[in-house]
Protein backbone atom coordinates (compact mmCIF):
# COMPACT_ATOMS: atom_id res chain seq x y z
CA UNK A 1 0.00 0.00 0.00
CA UNK A 2 1.04 3.06 -0.83
CA UNK A 3 2.26 5.97 1.73
CA UNK A 4 0.01 9.17 1.03
CA UNK A 5 3.08 12.17 2.25
CA UNK A 6 2.21 15.82 2.02
CA UNK A 7 4.56 18.26 2.50
CA UNK A 8 3.53 22.12 3.53
CA UNK A 9 5.67 25.00 2.99
CA UNK A 10 4.85 28.64 2.62
CA UNK A 11 8.57 30.43 2.68
CA UNK A 12 11.85 30.86 0.80
CA UNK A 13 13.75 28.85 3.53
CA UNK A 14 11.26 25.81 3.47
CA UNK A 15 11.55 25.39 0.13
CA UNK A 16 15.28 25.34 -0.21
CA UNK A 17 15.08 22.76 2.72
CA UNK A 18 12.13 21.15 1.44
CA UNK A 19 14.18 20.81 -2.40
CA UNK A 20 16.01 17.65 -1.77
CA UNK A 21 13.31 15.87 0.09
CA UNK A 22 10.99 17.00 -2.21
CA UNK A 23 12.90 15.68 -5.27
CA UNK A 24 13.03 11.99 -3.35
CA UNK A 25 9.60 11.67 -2.19
CA UNK A 26 8.74 12.46 -5.88
CA UNK A 27 10.88 9.60 -7.57
CA UNK A 28 9.73 6.83 -4.58
CA UNK A 29 6.82 4.78 -6.04
CA UNK A 30 6.43 3.62 -2.95
CA UNK A 31 4.98 7.05 -1.95
CA UNK A 32 2.09 9.30 -3.18
CA UNK A 33 3.09 12.61 -2.78
CA UNK A 34 2.00 16.34 -2.98
CA UNK A 35 2.88 19.87 -2.26
CA UNK A 36 0.94 22.03 -0.58
CA UNK A 37 2.12 26.22 -0.93
CA UNK A 38 0.42 28.09 1.71
CA UNK A 39 2.02 31.54 -0.15
CA UNK A 40 2.98 32.93 3.19
CA UNK A 41 6.11 34.36 1.57
CA UNK A 42 4.33 34.64 -2.16
CA UNK A 43 6.91 36.85 -4.20
CA UNK A 44 10.48 35.31 -2.89
CA UNK A 45 8.82 31.59 -2.61
CA UNK A 46 8.22 31.08 -6.24
CA UNK A 47 12.24 32.21 -7.08
CA UNK A 48 12.74 28.93 -5.16
CA UNK A 49 10.14 26.72 -6.91
CA UNK A 50 11.48 27.73 -10.21
CA UNK A 51 14.87 27.02 -9.75
CA UNK A 52 14.37 23.55 -7.84
CA UNK A 53 11.55 22.58 -10.22
CA UNK A 54 8.76 22.52 -7.49
CA UNK A 55 5.42 22.46 -8.67
CA UNK A 56 2.57 22.62 -5.59
CA UNK A 57 -0.41 20.40 -6.51
CA UNK A 58 -2.27 22.77 -3.83
CA UNK A 59 -1.34 26.66 -3.82
CA UNK A 60 -3.77 28.12 -1.00
CA UNK A 61 -2.39 32.11 -1.75
CA UNK A 62 -2.84 33.08 1.69
CA UNK A 63 -0.60 35.92 2.28
CA UNK A 64 -2.58 39.58 1.62
CA UNK A 65 -1.41 42.90 3.02
CA UNK A 66 -0.73 44.05 6.50
CA UNK A 67 -1.76 40.27 7.84
CA UNK A 68 -1.35 40.01 11.30
CA UNK A 69 0.13 36.35 12.81
CA UNK A 70 -2.79 35.53 14.13
CA UNK A 71 -4.79 36.51 10.82
CA UNK A 72 -2.34 34.47 8.67
CA UNK A 73 -3.08 31.22 11.19
CA UNK A 74 -6.85 31.36 11.54
CA UNK A 75 -6.62 32.08 7.57
CA UNK A 76 -4.59 28.82 7.37
CA UNK A 77 -6.48 26.33 9.54
CA UNK A 78 -9.08 27.27 7.61
CA UNK A 79 -7.63 26.79 4.16
CA UNK A 80 -5.73 23.32 5.40
CA UNK A 81 -8.25 21.32 6.38
CA UNK A 82 -9.92 20.68 3.22
CA UNK A 83 -6.93 20.02 1.49
CA UNK A 84 -6.09 17.31 3.99
CA UNK A 85 -9.70 15.79 3.26
CA UNK A 86 -8.88 16.00 -0.28
CA UNK A 87 -5.30 14.19 -0.49
CA UNK A 88 -6.13 12.30 2.39
CA UNK A 89 -2.36 11.79 3.87
CA UNK A 90 -0.58 9.96 6.34
CA UNK A 91 1.52 12.17 7.14
CA UNK A 92 2.34 15.52 7.05
CA UNK A 93 6.31 17.27 6.68
CA UNK A 94 6.53 20.39 8.41
CA UNK A 95 10.36 22.26 8.52
CA UNK A 96 11.67 24.70 10.83
CA UNK A 97 9.84 27.55 12.49
CA UNK A 98 7.33 29.85 10.72
CA UNK A 99 3.54 30.21 10.64
CA UNK A 100 3.33 27.46 8.17
CA UNK A 101 5.19 24.87 9.87
CA UNK A 102 2.91 25.60 12.88
CA UNK A 103 -0.35 25.48 11.28
CA UNK A 104 0.53 22.58 9.07
CA UNK A 105 1.55 20.97 12.40
CA UNK A 106 -1.88 22.09 14.25
CA UNK A 107 -4.22 20.98 11.20
CA UNK A 108 -2.84 17.81 10.91
CA UNK A 109 -2.80 17.59 14.72
CA UNK A 110 -6.72 17.76 14.77
CA UNK A 111 -7.08 15.25 11.57
CA UNK A 112 -4.89 12.79 13.88
CA UNK A 113 -2.79 12.89 10.78
CA UNK A 114 0.91 12.21 11.73
CA UNK A 115 3.95 15.15 11.58
CA UNK A 116 7.34 14.95 10.79
CA UNK A 117 8.97 17.70 12.18
CA UNK A 118 12.36 18.61 9.94
CA UNK A 119 15.16 20.35 11.65
CA UNK A 120 13.12 19.64 15.04
CA UNK A 121 14.81 20.63 18.74
CA UNK A 122 16.32 24.16 17.80
CA UNK A 123 16.02 26.29 21.16
CA UNK A 124 17.22 29.62 22.36
CA UNK A 125 15.56 29.31 25.40
CA UNK A 126 14.05 32.60 25.23
CA UNK A 127 11.00 32.95 23.58
CA UNK A 128 11.18 36.49 22.43
CA UNK A 129 14.07 35.87 20.47
CA UNK A 130 13.40 34.91 18.32
CA UNK A 131 9.73 35.93 17.98
CA UNK A 132 7.18 33.95 17.00
CA UNK A 133 10.17 31.13 15.71
CA UNK A 134 10.87 29.91 19.36
CA UNK A 135 7.27 29.68 20.07
CA UNK A 136 6.50 27.88 17.13
CA UNK A 137 9.34 25.10 17.08
CA UNK A 138 8.36 24.34 20.43
CA UNK A 139 4.95 24.41 19.90
CA UNK A 140 5.08 21.84 16.71
CA UNK A 141 7.16 19.71 18.58
CA UNK A 142 4.68 18.71 20.84
CA UNK A 143 1.86 17.64 18.46
CA UNK A 144 4.88 15.88 16.12
CA UNK A 145 5.54 12.26 15.89
CA UNK A 146 8.94 12.15 14.39
CA UNK A 147 11.31 14.43 14.99
CA UNK A 148 14.47 14.97 12.79
CA UNK A 149 17.01 16.46 14.61
CA UNK A 150 19.77 18.37 12.15
CA UNK A 151 22.11 18.11 15.11
CA UNK A 152 23.10 16.65 18.50
CA UNK A 153 22.63 19.76 19.88
CA UNK A 154 19.15 19.58 18.71
CA UNK A 155 18.62 16.15 20.20
CA UNK A 156 19.36 16.63 23.53
CA UNK A 157 16.92 19.62 23.44
CA UNK A 158 14.37 17.14 22.70
CA UNK A 159 15.18 14.74 25.10
CA UNK A 160 15.09 17.08 28.10
CA UNK A 161 11.62 17.94 26.96
CA UNK A 162 10.84 14.01 27.43
CA UNK A 163 10.75 13.15 23.59
CA UNK A 164 10.51 9.66 23.33
CA UNK A 165 14.40 8.98 22.00
CA UNK A 166 13.09 6.27 19.18
CA UNK A 167 11.38 9.03 17.49
CA UNK A 168 14.40 11.29 17.23
CA UNK A 169 16.70 10.32 14.42
CA UNK A 170 19.79 13.00 13.68
CA UNK A 171 20.30 13.65 10.02
CA UNK A 172 21.44 17.43 9.50
CA UNK A 173 20.26 20.01 7.67
CA UNK A 174 18.42 19.73 4.95
CA UNK A 175 19.22 23.19 4.01
CA UNK A 176 22.95 22.11 3.61
CA UNK A 177 21.68 19.25 1.48
CA UNK A 178 20.57 22.00 -1.08
CA UNK A 179 23.61 24.17 -0.89
CA UNK A 180 25.85 22.08 -1.80
CA UNK A 181 24.14 20.94 -4.80
CA UNK A 182 23.60 24.63 -5.82
CA UNK A 183 27.46 25.70 -4.84
CA UNK A 184 28.82 22.53 -6.82
CA UNK A 185 26.47 23.56 -10.00
CA UNK A 186 27.42 27.18 -9.76
CA UNK A 187 31.30 26.13 -9.92
CA UNK A 188 30.57 24.02 -12.94
CA UNK A 189 28.19 25.95 -15.03
CA UNK A 190 29.65 28.40 -16.79
CA UNK A 191 26.83 30.00 -18.22
CA UNK A 192 24.83 30.15 -14.54
CA UNK A 193 27.71 31.48 -12.75
CA UNK A 194 28.30 34.18 -15.94
CA UNK A 195 25.09 34.86 -15.77
CA UNK A 196 25.49 35.75 -11.48
CA UNK A 197 28.63 37.44 -12.59
CA UNK A 198 27.29 40.02 -14.53
CA UNK A 199 23.70 40.51 -12.10
CA UNK A 200 26.61 42.11 -9.82
CA UNK A 201 29.17 43.19 -12.26
CA UNK A 202 28.97 46.12 -9.86
CA UNK A 203 31.34 44.44 -7.44
CA UNK A 204 34.69 45.23 -7.10
CA UNK A 205 36.83 42.29 -6.90
CA UNK A 206 40.08 44.05 -5.22
CA UNK A 207 37.56 45.29 -2.31
CA UNK A 208 36.81 42.88 0.35
CA UNK A 209 32.83 41.76 0.36
CA UNK A 210 30.82 42.15 3.05
CA UNK A 211 27.31 40.86 2.27
CA UNK A 212 24.15 41.55 4.49
CA UNK A 213 20.73 40.48 5.54
CA UNK A 214 18.47 41.07 8.20
CA UNK A 215 14.53 40.90 9.01
CA UNK A 216 14.07 39.38 12.18
CA UNK A 217 11.03 40.96 14.02
CA UNK A 218 12.54 41.37 17.29
CA UNK A 219 15.36 43.62 15.78
CA UNK A 220 12.61 45.73 13.97
CA UNK A 221 12.59 49.59 15.16
CA UNK A 222 15.74 50.58 17.27
CA UNK A 223 17.49 47.50 16.58
CA UNK A 224 17.50 47.83 12.54
CA UNK A 225 18.63 51.26 13.36
CA UNK A 226 21.41 50.50 15.27
CA UNK A 227 22.92 47.57 12.62
CA UNK A 228 22.19 49.86 9.95
CA UNK A 229 24.19 52.95 11.69
CA UNK A 230 26.88 50.45 12.31
CA UNK A 231 27.16 49.20 8.26
CA UNK A 232 27.32 53.11 7.55
CA UNK A 233 30.57 52.76 9.59
CA UNK A 234 31.59 49.95 7.98
CA UNK A 235 31.15 50.38 4.55
CA UNK A 236 33.21 53.67 5.08
CA UNK A 237 36.68 51.81 4.81
CA UNK A 238 38.23 52.40 1.16
CA UNK A 239 39.12 48.32 0.84
CA UNK A 240 35.70 47.16 1.50
CA UNK A 241 32.56 46.86 -0.44
CA UNK A 242 28.86 46.38 1.51
CA UNK A 243 25.81 44.40 -0.21
CA UNK A 244 22.85 44.44 1.35
CA UNK A 245 19.44 42.33 -0.13
CA UNK A 246 16.88 44.09 1.49
CA UNK A 247 13.67 41.71 2.86
CA UNK A 248 10.35 42.75 0.81
CA UNK A 249 9.02 43.50 4.40
CA UNK A 250 8.23 47.64 4.97
CA UNK A 251 9.43 47.34 8.55
CA UNK A 252 13.00 46.46 7.16
CA UNK A 253 12.71 48.05 3.65
CA UNK A 254 11.86 51.69 5.01
CA UNK A 255 14.07 51.82 7.47
CA UNK A 256 17.04 50.59 4.96
CA UNK A 257 16.01 52.86 2.44
CA UNK A 258 16.09 55.97 5.41
CA UNK A 259 19.52 55.07 6.79
CA UNK A 260 21.26 53.61 4.26
CA UNK A 261 20.32 54.62 0.25
CA UNK A 262 22.52 57.22 0.45
CA UNK A 263 25.32 55.63 2.12
CA UNK A 264 28.76 55.61 -0.27
CA UNK A 265 30.21 51.86 -0.56
CA UNK A 266 26.53 50.40 0.57
CA UNK A 267 24.28 48.57 -2.29
CA UNK A 268 20.96 48.00 -1.36
CA UNK A 269 19.58 45.97 -3.54
CA UNK A 270 16.12 43.91 -4.39
CA UNK A 271 16.30 40.35 -2.89
CA UNK A 272 17.92 38.04 -4.86
CA UNK A 273 17.22 34.36 -6.09
CA UNK A 274 18.43 31.63 -4.05
CA UNK A 275 21.58 31.03 -6.61
CA UNK A 276 22.55 34.16 -6.85
CA UNK A 277 22.95 34.56 -2.68
CA UNK A 278 25.04 31.04 -2.95
CA UNK A 279 26.99 33.56 -5.56
CA UNK A 280 27.62 36.25 -3.23
CA UNK A 281 28.14 34.07 -0.15
CA UNK A 282 30.82 32.16 -1.85
CA UNK A 283 32.50 35.38 -3.12
CA UNK A 284 31.89 37.49 0.54
CA UNK A 285 34.89 37.42 2.97
CA UNK A 286 32.33 38.45 5.73
CA UNK A 287 28.76 38.62 6.14
CA UNK A 288 26.50 40.14 8.68
CA UNK A 289 23.06 38.74 9.50
CA UNK A 290 20.09 37.64 12.01
CA UNK A 291 19.14 34.56 9.39
CA UNK A 292 18.82 31.14 11.09
CA UNK A 293 19.68 29.60 7.36
CA UNK A 294 23.01 31.94 6.85
CA UNK A 295 25.15 30.64 9.91
CA UNK A 296 24.17 27.03 8.94
CA UNK A 297 25.18 28.03 5.37
CA UNK A 298 28.37 30.23 5.53
CA UNK A 299 30.53 27.75 7.41
CA UNK A 300 30.26 25.48 3.83
CA UNK A 301 32.35 28.38 2.44
CA UNK A 302 34.80 29.25 5.15
CA UNK A 303 32.98 32.29 5.69
CA UNK A 304 33.35 34.06 9.39
CA UNK A 305 29.23 35.58 10.18
CA UNK A 306 28.81 38.26 12.48
CA UNK A 307 24.72 37.23 14.08
CA UNK A 308 22.93 40.40 14.97
CA UNK A 309 20.81 38.81 17.71
CA UNK A 310 22.00 38.26 21.46
CA UNK A 311 21.02 33.90 21.29
CA UNK A 312 21.14 31.73 18.34
CA UNK A 313 19.54 28.45 18.42
CA UNK A 314 22.66 27.59 16.17
CA UNK A 315 24.96 27.68 18.67
CA UNK A 316 26.99 24.73 16.99
CA UNK A 317 28.32 27.80 14.17
CA UNK A 318 29.56 30.08 17.30
CA UNK A 319 31.11 26.44 19.07
CA UNK A 320 33.09 25.92 15.82
CA UNK A 321 34.54 29.33 15.53
CA UNK A 322 32.34 30.18 12.30
CA UNK A 323 29.97 32.79 13.82
CA UNK A 324 30.00 35.64 16.89
CA UNK A 325 27.33 37.06 18.23
CA UNK A 326 27.03 40.75 18.27
CA UNK A 327 23.87 42.10 19.08
CA UNK A 328 22.53 45.08 17.58
CA UNK A 329 25.35 47.52 19.51
CA UNK A 330 26.73 49.14 16.66
CA UNK A 331 29.81 49.76 18.59
CA UNK A 332 30.04 45.92 18.81
CA UNK A 333 29.32 45.17 15.12
CA UNK A 334 31.85 47.90 13.61
CA UNK A 335 34.57 46.14 15.95
CA UNK A 336 34.12 42.27 15.08
CA UNK A 337 33.80 43.28 11.50
CA UNK A 338 36.83 45.25 11.66
CA UNK A 339 38.93 42.10 12.88
CA UNK A 340 37.61 39.86 10.86
CA UNK A 341 38.77 42.07 7.78
CA UNK A 342 41.93 43.35 9.59
CA UNK A 343 42.53 39.14 9.75
CA UNK A 344 45.48 38.02 7.56
CA UNK A 345 44.01 34.90 6.67
CA UNK A 346 40.20 36.43 5.73
CA UNK A 347 38.37 32.68 5.36
CA UNK A 348 38.30 30.07 7.50
CA UNK A 349 40.58 26.82 6.30
CA UNK A 350 37.00 25.42 4.36
CA UNK A 351 39.30 22.53 3.40
CA UNK A 352 39.86 20.97 7.33
CA UNK A 353 36.68 22.58 8.82
CA UNK A 354 33.75 20.32 8.37
CA UNK A 355 30.36 22.40 8.62
CA UNK A 356 28.90 21.11 11.64
CA UNK A 357 25.33 21.19 10.56
CA UNK A 358 25.43 18.49 7.48
CA UNK A 359 27.13 17.10 5.09
CA UNK A 360 24.48 16.93 2.07
CA UNK A 361 23.08 13.61 2.92
CA UNK A 362 19.93 14.78 5.38
CA UNK A 363 17.10 13.99 2.66
CA UNK A 364 18.56 10.40 2.24
CA UNK A 365 18.39 10.07 5.92
CA UNK A 366 15.12 11.11 6.64
CA UNK A 367 13.39 9.58 3.49
CA UNK A 368 15.01 6.01 4.41
CA UNK A 369 13.68 6.49 8.47
CA UNK A 370 10.22 7.59 7.23
CA UNK A 371 10.41 4.19 5.21
CA UNK A 372 11.93 2.28 7.39
CA UNK A 373 8.85 2.94 9.73
CA UNK A 374 6.28 2.20 7.48
CA UNK A 375 8.45 -1.23 6.56
CA UNK A 376 8.64 -2.03 10.44
CA UNK A 377 4.62 -1.45 11.14
CA UNK A 378 4.08 -3.13 7.82
CA UNK A 379 5.64 -6.41 9.60
CA UNK A 380 4.02 -5.85 12.80
CA UNK A 381 0.36 -6.14 11.23
CA UNK A 382 1.68 -9.02 9.42
CA UNK A 383 2.86 -10.57 12.36
CA UNK A 384 -0.52 -9.90 14.21
CA UNK A 385 -2.75 -11.34 11.60
CA UNK A 386 -0.52 -14.41 11.69
CA UNK A 387 -1.18 -14.81 15.55
CA UNK A 388 -5.05 -13.87 14.68
CA UNK A 389 -5.13 -16.81 12.44
CA UNK A 390 -3.31 -19.18 14.45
Amino acid sequence: MSRRILTVLGTRPEAIKFASLINRLDQDDRITHAVCSTGQHKEMLQQVLDVFGIAPAYDLKLMTHGQNLTQILGTMLSALSPVIEDFRPDTILVQGDTTTAFGAAAAAFYSRVKVAHIEAGLRTGDMDAPYPEEGNRRLIGVVADWHFAPTQRAKSNLLREGVDPANIRVTGNTGIDALLYMRDRLRQDHVLRGACETAFDFINPRKKLVLVTGHRRENFGEGLKRIFSGLAKIAARPDTQVIYPVHLNPNVRGPAQDMLKDVSNLFLINPVEYHQMVYLMDRASLIVTDSGGIQEEAPSFGVPVLVTRDVTERQEAVDAGAARLVGTDPHVLVTEANKSLDAPRMKLDNVSFVNPFGDGRAALRIHNTLMGDEQRKDLARRASHIQAAE
